[in-house]
């Protein structure tokens, strides 16, 4: 863990229970939500080598109703 990163986690673990709660909060509202999880990249991994093999399905052979 970088010096950086300790910093933080011993100052955070200075707040109360609270003040933590708010700051994660805020943290979790700074971090990108269009990051791909590792379900995500499965899925995209599965799909491309559906893809790859021919394996794909017209958009007019789905019925949309």
């Amino acid at each position: 863990m970088s010096q950086t990163a300790q910093n933080v986690a011993y100052m955070y673990e200075q707040l109360t229970e609270r003040e933590q709660s708010i700051i994660a909060e805020l943290i979790y509202r700074l971090l990108p939500d269009d990051v791909a999880t590792s379900d995500d990249l499965i899925a995209i991994a599965e799909s491309q080598t559906d893809y790859d093999r021919g394996e794909t399905v017209s958009h007019d052979d789905i019925n949309w109703d």
